[in-house]
């Protein structure tokens, strides 16, 4: 246990945590896990904000909850954007990631290799554009929000992607930790970024993912603040669900993972931290975009971090026990 508090302190938000970091319980301890000698890119601007008109969803519509994924896919279809945090409550969200075939053996192996920021939950053919997981949804036009990367660029953030899609595109669907949140609510933890209608914060690490093939990359995490009193609950919750990234890999002082400062998260929102609150990190499915932009395949698909595609799964399928 830390004698003084750390030097993430310094951030406001982290500001009243950090004055009771001494005094804690045992469970707060920063689990500290090896960051493999890298540092995290400093000649790369990771921080893209949010696309102009983007709001939650819990702002757009106060029934978000109840909505049934068909609806949900249908309205962002029609144009709705913004992050899914709590949308069709119960049901599984993912991650989206397409390339092109000649680079398909090399994303598999690489979530073979890092199976927890990038839990495979379907693989479609090359040009397909449905999935066993959401009768009648079309991959291409069903999420809020997508992104178009050419050589490891950012090029286009639109709401379908017709016009960018080709018939040698392989898409995977990975697990996304959106889906626990309501094994942890209905355990009693606050999900901060929902009650603040924020998108959930998002960082790259220092930590380095297994290399597979042409991808390498840092791993990115996402940051719920959780309080002391709950924190058993959400490693519990989460562990239980290993498809959608399972367990925290770090409770604690965020310079562990090269963390700098709370306030600026490379994706999505800062989020308020309560008086107690202590920073939880779950390893993130925005991983693989971190790879595409360190490896710059020539063309990638991936969802808007947040934006995710509504799946017809329930929760409980994945969970295992």
């Amino acid at each position: 246990m830390p004698s003084s508090p750390p030097r993430w302190a310094s951030s406001p938000t982290a500001g009243a945590w950090a004055a009771r970091w001494s005094s804690a319980p045992s469970a707060t301890a920063s689990r500290h896990w090896p960051c493999w000698g890298c540092r995290r890119p400093a000649e790369r601007n990771w921080h893209e904000p949010s696309a102009p008109g983007d709001r939650p969803l819990a702002l757009v519509d106060e029934h978000a909850h109840a909505w049934s994924p068909k609806t949900a896919r249908a309205r962002f279809r029609k144009g709705l954007t913004g992050p899914t945090a709590g949308v069709a409550a119960g049901h599984t969200q993912a991650n989206l990631i397409s390339v092109p075939a000649d680079w398909a053996y090399d994303m598999l192996l690489f979530c073979t290799r890092n199976p927890q920021p990038c839990p495979v939950l379907d693989v479609t053919d090359a040009g397909g554009w449905t999935t066993v997981l959401a009768a009648g949804a079309d991959l291409r036009t069903d999420l809020p929000r997508y992104r178009v990367w050419r050589d490891g660029e950012l090029v286009d953030e639109p709401t379908d992607v017709l016009e960018h899609w080709r018939d040698d595109l392989v898409t995977f669907l990975i697990g996304c930790s959106f889906t626990f949140e309501w094994a942890l609510a209905s355990a009693g933890v606050p999900i901060r970024h929902v009650e603040q209608g924020r998108n959930v914060p998002m960082y790259v690490t220092s930590r380095r993912c297994r290399p597979a093939g042409r991808l390498r990359g840092p791993m990115v995490v996402s940051m719920r603040p959780v309080p002391p009193a709950h924190l058993s609950a959400a490693i519990r919750e989460s562990s239980l669900l290993p498809a959608v990234h399972g367990s925290p890999v770090h409770c604690g002082d965020p310079s562990a993972l090269g963390i700098d400062d709370l306030d600026r998260p490379d994706f999505g929102d800062a989020v308020d931290l309560g008086a107690d609150d202590i920073p939880v990190f779950w390893a993130c499915g925005v991983t693989p975009q971190a790879a595409v932009m360190a490896s710059r395949p020539p063309f990638a698909l991936t969802h808007a971090p947040g934006q995710m595609f509504l799946t017809d799964a329930r929760d409980e399928q994945y969970r295992v026990a």
